[in-house]
């Protein structure tokens, strides 16, 4: 029967700044603030964003395959026998509502890898087969007399499986020791890291550029983000009135991101579609492969419109795309589950 479960690290670079906002104004230094770890009080975005950029962009790829089918059975003169009911928007959205509403079929390859609510309370829904973890800032770009420097810290490496030890003090450690190193506002005594050489050897493992491998810095987890509040991107807007089409008067506002080249790491956990139902049916996503490379083959489909679309808020800004790097195979699942499992919320 195979693992019930596997797990991909995914890697990806910031190509432009990504804002994934907390929903509401803020009394403070920025208006509109972005998603911190409670904890930690570093920059994220949430599993539940990623979950839903996935869903939708998964659901846009099907749906241009389907009306390509389309066209070509028009242009050979055939009738269309393929699905009827369109992926995008129907199997993407809330999928509540009556007419365009999700399918809820055992080999739709959105509903089953993403999940699926029945009714207003949510009950008799499917959880899904797909579950993503929060991105988390493994390498954040930061201005210094050297140029930028990408700045990590023990706790954001053990992310990838990595860990460093050695590194704490208020000092920044680098490749090679020299004078002084300012990260943004912060000037710090530099010391050399022992392992930096395997740091590295992972980063290329992941594909993370050359440039940014040869410009690494590492910082303590106290540190770390300080540094990254420290030097995020802060733009100022305002709105324009349409009526004028200049500035309207009182609607000056600004909001902060994540800058341009920052490295996210994330993690993708598939199930194994053989374990499930739907309506008394077996999950058939009809895939060559089978188990939980059979999700993460419908999953990966969305990683060029992530590179395109982007995620979060202020798109029309010039923010929010993202380039996956890396998605990698690691451990897989610890026992199976029942066959059959259902239940849960979308």
């Amino acid at each position: 029967m195979g693992k019930s479960y596997k797990k991909w690290s995914v890697t990806a670079l910031a190509l432009d700044p990504v804002h994934v906002g907390t929903g509401g104004g803020r009394i403070g230094r920025v208006d509109l603030t972005i998603v911190r770890d409670p904890v930690t009080r570093i920059p994220k975005i949430p599993g539940s964003s990623l979950a839903g950029v996935y869903r939708t962009y998964v659901a846009m790829h099907h749906e241009e395959n389907r009306q390509q089918q389309i066209q070509q059975a028009a242009q050979s003169g055939q009738q269309y026998q393929g699905r009827q009911k369109p992926f995008y928007p129907d199997c993407a959205g809330l999928g509540l509502d009556a007419n365009r509403g999700h399918c809820r079929q055992p080999d739709c390859p959105v509903c089953t890898v993403f999940g699926f609510a029945r009714g207003a309370g949510q009950e008799g829904g499917f959880a899904g087969l797909a579950a993503f973890t929060d991105a988390h800032v493994l390498l954040f770009p930061v201005p210094t007399r050297r140029g930028p420097m990408w700045v990590t810290c023990p706790m954001a490496l053990q992310t990838i499986g990595l860990t460093v030890s050695g590194v704490d003090g208020e000092a920044v450690y680098v490749e090679h020791a020299g004078n002084r190193l300012n990260l943004g506002w912060l000037l710090l005594e530099t010391r050399t890291c022992d392992q930096m050489d395997a740091i590295k050897s992972k980063l290329e493992e992941l594909r993370i550029p050359d440039y940014i491998r040869n410009h690494l810095a590492l910082v303590s987890d106290g540190l770390f983000h300080h540094i990254v509040n420290s030097n995020l991107e802060v733009r100022t807007s305002v709105s324009i009135d349409p009526a004028t089409g200049a500035a309207q008067e009182g609607a000056l506002f600004s909001y902060e991101a994540l800058p341009r080249g920052t490295v996210l790491a994330w993690e993708v956990i598939a199930k194994n579609p053989g374990l499930f139902t739907i309506g008394g049916q077996k999950v058939d996503l009809s895939q060559g492969t089978k188990g939980p490379d059979q999700v993460w083959e419908v999953v990966q489909k969305a990683h060029p419109y992530l590179e395109h679309l982007g995620i979060g808020g202020m798109g029309t800004r010039g923010m929010g795309r993202v380039k996956v790097l890396s998605p990698s195979p690691s451990a897989g699942a610890a026992g199976l589950a029942q066959p059959g499992g259902q239940g849960g919320t979308a």
